[in-house]
């Protein structure tokens, strides 16, 4: 994507200015290591700048190429790997997961804690693809503290330990009930790992060489993956986070770390890694309606319907991490939050966007 001045995709250079001013004291009053922003509009580039430090121990500055761990930003690109599959017709949204994971056919479903343990109850309606896409699965991640179902998560990922294949994580959720019955409440969870098992099994590749093969390459997304190659671990961010007396400190050293290696587990929700040059082309391609240039992965009227509010009222609003405030304003759509109303949502942006 071409970079142009700011002006010439109607922006204010002096305006975007303020980006910086506010970026560099996140950085120097030590909330951050370091910080890049983009901001783009009608196809290209206005706004890129670094601010801080991309390593501070090995003292590298942040870059325009730096690769960053993007977490939870895998899920709108597992749920896009999903919709293309179901625009070929491998399944339709209210295909019952257990047509790939047989073990989720007779999941239980939580009810209450007794004296006695659990009281678990049988599904009234299979779990669908159309759950895992909207979160309303009844599956969780486990870091939730309001109902036992999280302690079992917690219980079975410590057993699980880092040997776990994604295959093994599906075969362990299956064997736990869930948070409640599915399509009656919405939880942040392994859905979108779920779905990604899903996009294995219906391609019949692996969730990998899935992406990197329909999504990636096509996109030009060339710094995208499950992990970095050694040729590029130079450009690979450190991972920070705040000690327990809110100090800055090193959690994750780039050469050494989880992502400098082939992962044993293959996370659709939150396993990635990208640049920003990479993300922006993918966020494109959905503003314009599933095309990039000349490529097209999705259909302009599948884009609209994900982006469209999947939600029944009754499940509005959402909390999506413990201690949040709920999140009014928004819906949920086919793999990530929408806004509805700006206003109540307290932020400005658009209705329809995410």
């Amino acid at each position: 994507m071409d970079t142009v001045k700011p002006e010439k995709v109607g922006f204010s250079s002096e305006r975007l200015g303020r980006i910086n001013a506010v970026m560099q004291r996140t950085v120097d009053e030590g909330r951050c290591a370091g910080i890049l922003t983009m901001v783009a509009r009608r196809g290209r580039i206005a706004h890129l700048d670094c601010f801080g430090m991309m390593d501070v121990e090995a003292g590298k500055p942040m870059q325009p190429d730096t690769i960053f761990r993007i977490y939870s930003m895998s899920k709108p690109i597992t749920s896009v790997a999903a919709m293309m599959l179901y625009e070929e017709g491998c399944f339709q949204l209210n295909t019952p997961v257990s047509e790939f994971i047989p073990g989720f056919k007779d999941i239980k479903v939580f009810v209450r804690e007794t004296g006695s343990g659990p009281e678990l109850a049988d599904m009234q309606q299979e779990m669908t693809i159309h759950h895992l896409l909207t979160h309303t699965s009844g599956l969780s991640y486990g870091f939730h503290e309001d109902l036992p179902v999280d302690a079992l998560y917690r219980e079975a990922r410590q057993n699980l330990g880092e040997g776990a294949t994604l295959e093994k994580t599906v075969e362990a959720l299956s064997a736990l009930p869930l948070a409640f019955q599915p399509g009656q409440g919405w939880r942040y969870s392994f859905s979108t790992d779920v779905l990604g098992y899903v996009v294995q099994a219906a391609s019949g590749q692996p969730l990998d060489v899935f992406l990197q093969q329909r999504v990636f390459e096509p996109l030009g997304m060339v710094d995208t993956g499950f992990y970095v190659p050694a040729e590029k671990i130079d450009r690979f961010a450190a991972l920070y986070g705040k000690s327990g007396e809110g100090e800055l400190g090193l959690m994750e050293d780039p050469a050494t770390g989880r992502y400098a290696k082939p992962p044993v587990l293959l996370s659709g929700g939150g396993g990635l890694v990208s640049t920003v040059r990479d993300y922006v082309r993918f966020a494109q391609m959905l503003l314009d309606g599933g095309q990039l240039d000349d490529v097209r992965l999705l259909g302009r009227k599948t884009v609209e319907f994900m982006m469209m509010n999947h939600l029944p009222e009754a499940l509005l609003p959402f909390t999506v991490n413990p201690g949040e405030p709920p999140a009014w304003g928004y819906g949920f759509g086919l793999g990530g939050k929408v806004m509805l109303d700006p206003a109540r949502a307290g932020i400005l942006g658009s209705a329809g966007g995410v």
